[in-house]
């Protein structure tokens, strides 16, 4: 495992962790849009310019960071334990207001292809539990992102 995401790791995944810093929050936030968009094995080119726009959008990144925080978000999900683990010490760690903004964003991502698989509809509703995302909030949520695109 690598080093820095290790350490980061198991700060996210210790019983109680503290709230995330802004900059691990989105690091961990994105490596989760990474993970929905990995879900139905074909990481499309197109789904990984969309996490750079959404994380250039959210946080007020030019496109280099973007790209270096999409990269970053990648190689964390490959170091991420199970998606149930993850999830769980995200929701522990970021603020309701973030993780209902990342399921927005994860909508985005799975809506990206034209096309919704059942295996990105269970692993986004699986996620929203376990973010402690209610189903009308994520469901608003999937609404406002087919309205918008």
């Amino acid at each position: 495992m690598d080093l820095m995401f290790g350490d980061f790791l198991k700060r996210l995944t210790q019983p109680d962790p503290a709230p995330l810093a802004d900059s691990d929050a989105r690091l961990a936030l994105t490596a989760l849009l990474v993970r929905v968009a990995r879900s139905d094995n074909d990481y499309a080119t197109s789904e990984a310019r969309l996490i750079e726009e959404i994380a250039a959008t959210r946080y007020g990144l030019d496109a280099a960071q973007a790209r270096d925080l999409r990269s970053q978000g990648e190689a964390l999900e490959r170091e991420a334990p199970d998606t149930v683990r993850f999830t769980r010490a995200i929701k522990e760690a970021v603020a309701y207001e973030d993780r209902l903004a990342v399921i927005e964003a994860l909508w985005q991502v799975v809506l990206a292809d034209g096309t919704r698989s059942d295996e990105e509809n269970a692993l986004l509703r699986l996620v929203a539990n376990l973010l402690g995302v209610t189903d009308t909030d994520s469901h608003t949520a999937r609404q406002r992102v087919a309205q918008s695109s």
